[in-house]
């Protein structure tokens, strides 16, 4: 007889680990899936060198307990999604509809090729407003193309049933009904799985933020999006000259390491001795004005060390 096996999209939080144990205890090979966006905190960290992928937590929270995991970046993909979300932004730049249905999506592709049976998720009904009413998760199923495949066992017994259930591969009874965005039941749940530590919930979606959300559309008003610029978005300090065109400044070494990584697409500055980086985002066919330049020279000198008598360079004049 086949082995039954699931696949989880695993965010390393308290419900996804939940989920993910409910379903193991029956008896079900679990693979965790992590998918990186290119906008959780943690991906911009490993983009930063600031952490390597085993480092974050949902990476790491799957090997403390043991939980094979895979990664998947559709940072490409998802660069498009939030320049043209089908089905919208959320309060701020979050297309958190077409995201699930991507993630759902990203996780069918393993079904389809044979690998697992099923997907599951720590999502709980009434959690977050715009995703987990039952009739939106059941939505975003169809048009992930999933219907009836997504198993969510914090909630399930106030879900329809779904093919794991009907098929007999999984116990509805020993799953739950919880529901709303208390966390009282699933911290008892995780002592009596003896868990020893219990984990804030993941989040770390950086549209959510509304700083990271005016960059966005900035650049969307502006009509400068593609995935480089995507990649952007949440480094450094983001400033648009009286000229139209977008500066970044280097916060830290990581983030100037990274900005110079762009030198041969657009203009990249420096002070003489010591201090940030500034990226112009402008084209290297169109040189920058005697305007820009200044206000390059003003921007970058007033984060620079002001003990210091220099000037600001092109890097690569």
């Amino acid at each position: 007889m086949k082995k039954v096996k699931a696949i989880a999209l695993f965010s390393g939080g308290l419900d996804s680990i939940l989920a993910v144990e409910l379903i193991r205890r029956q008896g079900i090979e679990v693979q965790a899936l992590y998918i990186k966006t290119g906008f959780n905190s943690e991906d911009i960290k490993v983009r930063l060198k600031l952490k390597n992928i085993e480092e974050i937590k949902a990476v790491a929270t799957a090997r403390k307990l043991g939980i094979p995991i895979i990664t998947v970046d559709i940072s490409d993909r998802y660069c498009k999604i939030i320049e043209n979300p089908q089905y919208g932004y959320g309060k701020n730049a979050n297309p958190c509809i077409d995201c699930r249905i991507e993630f759902l999506k990203v996780a069918k592709e393993f079904i389809d090729k044979g690998e697992f049976d099923f997907i599951i998720t720590g999502e709980v009904v009434y959690q977050r407003p715009m995703t987990q009413k039952p009739s939106t998760m059941l939505f975003i199923d169809k048009k992930a193309g999933v219907k009836g495949l997504v198993l969510r066992p914090l909630s399930a017994k106030l879900l329809p049933i779904t093919i794991p259930e009907k098929e007999g591969w999984v116990d509805r009874e020993k799953l739950l009904d919880i529901k709303g965005r208390g966390r009282k039941r699933q911290i008892q749940l995780a002592k009596e799985f003896g868990l020893e530590e219990i984990p804030q919930p993941a989040g770390g979606c950086l549209l959510t933020d509304p700083q990271i959300a005016q960059r966005v559309f900035d650049q969307l008003e502006h009509k400068e999006w593609d995935c480089e610029i995507a990649s952007l978005i949440p480094i450094g300090r983001h400033f648009r000259l009286p000229t139209g065109a977008k500066l970044i400044i280097s916060r830290n070494e990581y983030e100037a390491n990274y900005l110079m990584r762009f030198k041969d697409r657009w203009y990249v500055y420096k002070p003489t001795i010591k201090g940030p980086v500034g990226l112009l985002l402008k084209e290297k066919e169109t040189p920058p004005t005697s305007e820009e330049q200044k206000y390059i020279e003003k921007i970058l000198l007033r984060y620079s060390p002001k003990n210091l008598q220099q000037k600001v360079e092109l890097v690569n004049s």
